[in-house]
Formats: C-alpha cells, sequence, structure tokens
C-alpha cells in the first residue's frame, strides 16, 4: 500500500506511520520500496543523497515486518520500528560508504557505528542511506566535489543549506519521513530554515557525538530534522541518551519530549532580537517579516514578548572563527592529498594551522567569560526568539563560486544568530511559520535554557497547531 486516494505514503510522519504499522494496515517492505523508488526517480534533482544503502534497507525493512507479524504485544516494540531514517554523510555508519564530503575519503568504508546511529538501530529504524553534506562540515551549504549539490525542493536553483543540507532537502523533498543530522553553527536550523521543516539543535552533550567524531570544544550535536514537532520530539527521545566517554554532558532530561510536544506550555516569557552579532551583518525584510509575525504570533498565543538585551557582542565572532578554523584542521588528511581539498578547506586549515595551543585557550577562556556574564540573563527567559537567517534562500554558488575570504564572509552574513548558541550550547529550534511572496520558506529560531528541549518542543507545539505548515508542500512532492 503506497497510497489510498489523495494520500501518498510519504505525506504521512514517522510518528503516523509508527502507528500505521503497529495496526498492521501499512507494511514496511512497501513503505521502504516507496522511498526508494522515489529517491531513484526524484533525488537527482535534489541532490539529498550521497549514498543509497537500498538492499541494506530492504533487509531492514523485512525483518521490520517480520517482528510485527510476530509479536504479541506492539506496545513492546522498539519506537521506530520499520520507520526510515537517513544517516548524515558525516556520522558513519559501519559496512557503508563515507565521504565526509571530500574526495580525500570518496572511497571509506565505515568501519563502526556511531552512537546516534547504534541508537537509531536499536530503536528499529531502516537506513534509507547517507545524506549529503559539504567537505567535513564546514560551510552553510551542501555543494562538493563527490556529489550533486543539495537544493532546497522550493526552488531548487537555490541551496538547501549546510552542512546538514541533503537531509533536508531529502525530508522537504519526500525522499524520507524524518532525517538525522548535525550542527556546529546552525547545521540542522539553517537547512531546516531553507527547506521549510522542523528541526532541533540539543543543549550541549544531549546526544552523543562519540565514538568516531573528537568533540574537543562541544560546538557540534547530533538532532532531527523533520516536517512535523511530534516527529522532532519522537527521535530526540531514540538520540538522547549519553554514552561511555562523551566529554559533554547536558543537564538531565525531564521526562519524554514526546509527551512534551502533548502539553500546553504555559504561558511564556519570551525575549527577542533581530540584531546581528556579526558586524555587517544586514537582515533582509522577509526575514524581519517572519519574526515580526512570530512576535505577534506569540503574542495572540498568550505569552509576554520583551525586547533582549544585548548578551553577546560582535568581540566574540573573531573568537568563534579561531575555534572553527581549528575544527577544520580535525579531521586527518594525508598532506600528499591536501590539494584534493576544496578551497575553502584549504584556507580554513590554513588558519587553524597558524593557530597555536595558548591561543586556542585564550579563545575558550573568552568565551567562558562571556558565558558567565551573559547566562544570568538569558536564564530569565523561557526563550529567545530570532530570524533563524538574515536573507532567504540564495542560489547554487552563491557562496561556493567565490574565493575563500568572500566564501566565509558571506557565509558569516547570511548566518549571524545560529552559531551564538552552538558556543553557549543552549538548545535552539528552527519553527517554519513564514513563506515570502516567492514561495519560499523564511524559518524562526527559538532557543531555550540549558536542558530547555521540552519547553522549546511544547512552545513550537503550540505554534504548529495554531499555524500549521505540514500541508504546504513544494511542488515536487506530489510527481
Amino acid at each position: 500500500m503506497t497510497h489510498t486516494g489523495e494520500t501518498h505514503t510519504h505525506d504521512l510522519s514517522a510518528t503516523r506511520l509508527a502507528a500505521e504499522y503497529r495496526a498492521r494496515r501499512l507494511s514496511p517492505v512497501e513503505v521502504t520500496e516507496h522511498y526508494l523508488e522515489r529517491i531513484e526517480r526524484l533525488d537527482h534533482r535534489l541532490g539529498g543523497y550521497t549514498t543509497v544503502t537500498a538492499e541494506r534497507a530492504r533487509e531492514e525493512a523485512r525483518e521490520a515486518e517480520k517482528r510485527l507479524l510476530e509479536t504479541s504485544d506492539p506496545d513492546d516494540l522498539p519506537p521506530l520500528l520499520g520507520v526510515p531514517v537517513p544517516i548524515k554523510d558525516l556520522t558513519m555508519v559501519d559496512g557503508v560508504r563515507m565521504t565526509f564530503g571530500s574526495r580525500v575519503y570518496a572511497d571509506l568504508t565505515g568501519f563502526a557505528d556511531d552512537s546516534v546511529v547504534t541508537l537509531l538501530r536499536q530503536a528499529g529504524s531502516v537506513l534509507l542511506g547517507k545524506t549529503s553534506s559539504p567537505e567535513f562540515g564546514l560551510p552553510c551549504y551542501t555543494e562538493n566535489a563527490v556529489a550533486p549539490p543539495a537544493r532546497t525542493p522550493w526552488d531548487p536553483a537555490r541551496s538547501a543549506g549546510g552542512s546538514s543540507g541533503g537531509a533536508a532537502a531529502a525530508v522537504a523533498g519526500g525522499l524520507a519521513p524524518v532525517a538525522q543530522g548535525s550542527d556546529g553553527g546552525g547545521s540542522i536550523r539553517i537547512p531546516a530554515s531553507v527547506c521549510g521543516l522542523f528541526g532541533i539543535k540539543p543543549t550541549r552533550g544531549r546526544v552523543s557525538n562519540g565514538p568516531i567524531a573528537p568533540d574537543l570544544f562541544g560546538l557540534v550535536v547530533n538532532g532531527p530534522i523533520t516536517r512535523t514537532v511530534r516527529d522532532a520530539a519522537l527521535l530526540l527521545d531514540v538520540m538522547a541518551q549519553p554514552m561511555p566517554g562523551d566529554l559533554y554532558l547536558a543537564p538531565p532530561k525531564k521526562g519524554s519530549y514526546l509527551e512534551a510536544a502533548e502539553r500546553p506550555p504555559g504561558r511564556l516569557r519570551i525575549a527577542r532580537s533581530r540584531e546581528p552579532v556579526v558586524p555587517g551583518a544586514e537582515v533582509h525584510p522577509d526575514c524581519v517579516a517572519a519574526y515580526e509575525d512570530a512576535s505577534k504570533l506569540l503574542e495572540e498565543l498568550g505569552h509576554e514578548v520583551v525586547e533582549l538585551p544585548q548578551v553577546l557582542g560582535p568581540d566574540l565572532v573573531p573568537v568563534f572563527e579561531t575555534l572553527w578554523g581549528v575544527m577544520a584542521t580535525l579531521t586527518p588528511v594525508d598532506p600528499e592529498q591536501e590539494h584534493l581539498l576544496q578551497p575553502l578547506t584549504r584556507w580554513l586549515r590554513e588558519r587553524g594551522r597558524a593557530t597555536s595551543g595558548p591561543q586556542v585557550l585564550e579563545a575558550h577562556a573568552m568565551l567562558q567569560a562571556a558565558l558567565r556574564t551573559a547566562f544570568p540573563v538569558m536564564d530569565q527567559f523561557d526563550a529567545i526568539l530570532h530570524p533563524t537567517l538574515a536573507q532567504p534562500p540564495v542560489p547554487i554558488g552563491y557562496f561556493h563560486d567565490q574565493e575563500p575570504e568572500e566564501n566565509f564572509r558571506r557565509q558569516m552574513h547570511f548566518t549571524p544568530f545560529c552559531a551564538p548558541y552552538n558556543v553557549s550550547g543552549q538548545p535552539a529550534v528552527n519553527v517554519p511559520l513564514y513563506w515570502n511572496a516567492e514561495g519560499l520558506p523564511i524559518g524562526v529560531m527559538l532557543a531555550g535554557r540549558l536542558g530547555g528541549e521540552d519547553t522549546l518542543i511544547s512552545l513550537s507545539a503550540q505554534l504548529e497547531e495554531a499555524r500549521p505548515w505540514i500541508d504546504r508542500k513544494p511542488p515536487i512532492w506530489n510527481e
């Protein structure tokens, strides 16, 4: 069964798929085939996948269907049994090709499962494949030398963002019901915004980055990219489990995130700001309109909305740039293969290698000092509203076709709001409430207190109910 009347299988959310499986009204095998067929037919236009694991997906779907048919108590089944979930190509899956978005690793086969993969597999998910990412996940767009550019389904001439651009393109185009992403400077929220999706960057340490990727700076965290708040909550419930050896641990989880999506948030005190931290960045009128529209909606829902005092200033931008350059050096590359890297990657690695150990420690000390001043102010609010991005979705090549310094400058001006919450470690979400006159999605971002994912999920679910976006679909959806 792939559709009934006007409802296609890819119209169904992950939570709905799981429920339909348990009621034996849908087959994991047929659903998996449906997605594989769409990937084969449509992904060349979106650039969602670097690698498709069709045979593995079919085998896992058959195993899931067997468990469903044999169980006497569906409530004992794992929460994602039979639900397709692709994995970003910066995250390792044992036995599956992993490129890091780079020609240097074009022939690498994964030799272990990263922790988040282990947890998703234990939850019963079906692996459709690896979604495209830029080289080493460094840029905010997804264009590399190993796969086609990732494009937003709302206008395939424009970028799907990054670095989880392939994941967002796949979910927004109906090539996966949900996807795993990761976020070190906005890499879940940016593509969620330009693709019209909901995405969560959890609190630092909420989701394990181990055991393969180093987590020295605590900027990067795994999280879900989905079409609905409940789907994101379902995935985060699975992902949010600390693992041995994790360098950072989040505050204790407050119950089920799926339950948080079902309960009203109560009246919240919400701060707002559209002042970019990055000097010279200007917020496009469409992004201002989305921000003002969200502010008005929050007030209509009974929340108190006030202006946010400046807490993190432009002096921290070069500090973040310092750490980003050092992060670019952490992926090992044979010196004889450095010429295979993208120009931006080489430029960032040169900056990183020119940074001394004392300079790295000094950068950390500056961030810690700034955050100790900022948290007492930010903690006065239940949530903080910003534009997710300073510009609408941009054309393919807008960043990538520039010299590295201009490329990086454009990225900083495109996304001046996201990275501060990677620095602070606070959770933040993109909420797709607004589309501009050209029909392009313009997201808004809500950040919460450390450990406050439950509040953000509850508030986002309230916004989703008040202004549903699930029926907004790009043209490719019905093909």
